[in-house]
């Protein structure tokens, strides 16, 4: 997904400018050579057909698909295809963070704040504990030593013999999910709900599809056998791609779905493609969130005296008729003198203690999958069906926000879906 958006004209000749946030490292969508993902047919073993082949699995799925993925030599390949026991094969990608932390901030713990997008979202208006619910942050892992997060200690790597934070996105979207309220740093849309850090992008917020599939299938194996049970993923993660060019990944997550579990997904941050072009965002089981501003921005420009209002579509935001929700991802957007936007990020909690801002729609999903853990938590006999139909139906301004974005690379889609409201969502 493209996401670094510097120097794009815009209405009235203003311009982009300090969104290093929104940069990501690799090729998201690019296929990693020589690399596969391999579903087996029912009742065959992973292992097993690996092994016929000589082949030797970096992942093995068992909950979530059946399969397994890794290096497969160009010899090699027509004959797994060819395997009785193998349903599909097809290549692996590259999967990235959708944004990147913005550095600055502090490691100091001071007096605690309530973010803009907690706030305009009605989440401090919420009393309900979900401390009996679990979110499971599929990304760069998670601060397990900042003191204003709970993180359990039941957790998947693919790249190390822990799951904590080497990055800092993981960390900053847990924080805007589950932040404690403490009297420190900030506050969270769920306070206190139980982290679960399931990494699967390196340090540099990087992945593949293999190493995301890998992360379901440990969520899809021990969601209902953990504690508290886990019963939301977040995945601020994503790459180009169609509905259908993975089925294996669409696989996991309907296997989610069956199993209860709501999963939230950051639509994209780039303005200038569809919903249906990314994925995880293009699939139906999800909920693919856009960004809005939490809050009026400034303006110091003649040309647009009225800056840009709160709940107006980020100018980075993917949109598309895939979008159900928009949340905020960004608390203003500001235009200076001479004509330039720029983002003041959302403030959330920064690895090795503190917080820090960040922008993009890596933000709006989080927001939303603490409104999912608060309805978990009202309601234990709730679905994954009926978590969605709640924050959809319970919306902020449908039909009439987000407000469309005056740049020239925002294309409005003709749907106000609105933007989550963790009161309305919670209202009996």
């Amino acid at each position: 997904m493209k996401s670094y958006l510097s120097s794009l004209v815009l209405i009235g000749s203003l311009t982009l400018g300090g969104l290093a946030t929104l940069a990501q490292e690799g090729n998201p969508g690019a296929v990693v050579p020589d690399n596969y993902i391999i579903q087996l047919r029912a009742g065959a073993v992973p292992r097993a057909v690996a092994a016929r082949h000589g082949l030797a699995p970096k992942f093995v799925y068992s909950a979530a698909i059946n399969g397994f993925a890794g290096f497969v030599p160009p010899g090699i390949l027509k004959k797994l295809q060819n395997d009785p026991e193998v349903a599909v094969v097809v290549p692996d990608r590259e999967v990235a963070a959708i944004g990147k932390p913005s550095g600055g901030g502090t490691v100091t713990r001071k007096p605690q704040v309530t973010p803009a997008g907690v706030h305009r979202i009605g989440a401090d208006q919420v009393t309900i504990s979900t401390a009996d619910v679990g979110v499971a942050v599929v990304d760069t892992g998670l601060d397990t030593s900042h003191p204003d997060l709970r993180v359990s200690g039941s957790f998947y790597s693919a790249y190390t013999a822990t799951g904590k934070d080497d990055n800092g996105h993981g960390t900053h979207v847990g924080g805007i999910i589950a932040a404690k309220n403490d009297g420190y740093d900030v506050v969270g849309v769920a306070p206190n709900t139980m982290l679960y850090a399931i990494k699967v992008l390196n340090r540099s917020g990087s992945g593949t599809d293999s190493t995301v599939i890998a992360g379901l299938d440990w969520i899809a194996d021990n969601c209902n056998i953990v504690s508290p049970n886990i019963r939301v993923v977040n995945m601020s993660l994503g790459r180009s791609g169609s509905m259908n060019d993975n089925t294996f990944y669409r696989t996991a997550l309907q296997t989610l779905n069956t199993l209860g579990v709501t999963t939230v997904v950051a639509a994209g941050n780039d303005s200038t493609v569809d919903v249906s072009q990314q994925v995880p965002a293009c699939y139906p089981e999800v909920i693919a969130v856009a960004s809005t501003t939490a809050l009026n921005g400034t303006s110091s420009s003649r040309s647009y005296p009225t800056g840009i209002l709160a709940d107006t579509a980020s100018f980075f935001t993917t949109d598309g008729t895939g979008v159900e929700i928009s949340a905020p991802g960004e608390d203003q957007e500001n235009i200076s003198r001479t004509g330039v936007i720029s983002s003041v990020g959302i403030l959330s909690t920064k690895l090795g203690g503190g917080t820090t801002r960040m922008s993009g729609t890596s933000m709006a999903s989080p927001h939303v999958a603490g409104v999912a853990a608060l309805i978990y938590a009202a309601d234990v006999t709730a679905t994954a069906d009926d978590v969605r139909a709640r924050i959809v139906s319970t919306a902020s301004g449908i039909n009439t926000i987000p407000l469309n974005s005056p740049t020239s690379t925002y294309t409005f889609d003709g749907v106000c879906e609105g933007v989550v409201s963790a009161a309305a969502a919670l209202a009996p």
